[in-house]
């Protein structure tokens, strides 16, 4: 299918979304018979790059063949592979399994903290994609309710660090809570069988379980962080016209998205198995239109916030280690000068 041309660059973007549901895996496509070789061997061969529900515009560009048309005549194929939450994406970014991934912004710095080696070079939402949830006719009215309860939450993800600043709103600690690790599908399981009293949930899978009955037992906004688009400092340093072509088809699916949210909508149930119903939720009603895709300050802000909290649970061993992650994972020269106009139709 081909799209019409676009205008310059638009400087909305689709929030970003939940972890896949179990019935809604996808296989890594394209490239499979094309020669290999990372970044790191020298300008790459192959473009290895994550696709997730809950980053709606990476879903957008796979569905439309661009980064495939794009990079045809250069020789250079197009690896897809499926990110389950941000903690996968950085765990796919630190073994060298993807060049590009996607995360959100509290997970993008807790891994730079931590030594993995990525750079953000672009923005992909400002989402409301993470609330607490708990189950139909549960008698927890409030935060404050959790208190000795059993809470499903993804560490290393927004979500995680979403339960953590709730809990810390009510007067209260993670140690006030049992934390459940389990992946995002899975924490909506446990809700719905009950081995867990509240799931700190994430959109598209947290949609379908309001669907189901579940209620958002708590919202707020400003603990969302937003959709970092990262890449390996390798890639970066060894492939920059490639890093730039993935910048330019995301400005691309940026303005495309946003002059069509329903077809956006569509691309997000088809790949997530969600009802209809279910996806126009998330795209329509949680959806954020108006953020540039230029990393840089206001990000930064919102990392500065969320930073000090590592170290409170212990996922980083000291503020000095936040401090220079927040000063140096931002590569916005990508974002800066990004053109549409340059990624093919398929």
């Amino acid at each position: 299918m081909t799209t019409r041309p676009l205008s310059p660059v638009s400087r909305r973007a689709f929030l970003g979304f939940g972890a896949v549901g179990a019935a809604a895996l996808l296989t890594a496509c394209a490239g499979e018979s094309a020669p290999t070789g990372g970044a790191a061997s020298g300008a790459a061969k192959t473009l290895n790059i994550d696709f997730a529900t809950y980053n709606p515009l990476s879903l957008v560009i796979k569905k439309k063949g661009w980064l495939e048309a794009t990079l045809k005549d250069q020789g250079i194929a197009v690896n897809w592979v499926q990110s389950a939450g941000s903690n996968k994406a950085n765990e796919a970014l630190r073994a060298g399994a993807i060049e590009v991934g996607s995360t959100a912004g509290s997970a993008a710095l807790l891994a730079r903290s931590n030594g993995s080696p990525i750079k953000t070079i672009g923005i992909f939402s400002q989402p409301e994609w993470a609330a607490l949830v708990v189950a139909k006719d549960s008698p927890i009215t409030s935060v404050a309710d959790l208190k000795g309860k059993q809470v499903a939450a993804t560490k290393g993800t927004d979500p995680y660090f979403f339960l953590v600043q709730a809990l810390e709103e009510a007067g209260l600690s993670i140690n006030d809570v049992t934390v459940q690790n389990l992946q995002h599908a899975d924490g909506r399981a446990a809700l719905e069988n009950g081995s867990v009293d509240a799931w700190a949930g994430l959109d598209p899978i947290m949609a379908g379980a309001e669907q189901n009955g579940a209620t958002l037992l708590y919202r707020n906004l400003d603990f969302n962080t937003y959709g970092f688009l990262n890449a390996t400092e390798d890639f970066v340093a060894n492939s920059p016209e490639l890093a730039q072509t993935v910048v330019d088809a995301y400005e691309k699916a940026r303005a495309w998205a946003a002059d069509n949210a329903e077809e956006t909508a569509a691309i997000l149930a088809e790949v997530a198995g969600l009802d209809q119903g279910v996806a126009d939720k998330v795209i329509l009603e949680r959806s954020n239109l108006d953020v540039s895709g230029i990393p840089g300050a206001a990000q930064e802000s919102v990392l500065k916030v969320v930073g000090p909290i590592f170290v409170e649970t212990g996922d980083v061993t000291d503020q000095a280690k936040i401090d220079v992650a927040v000063g140096t994972i931002i590569e916005d020269s990508f974002a800066q000068k990004a053109d549409p106009s340059t990624i093919k139709d398929a």
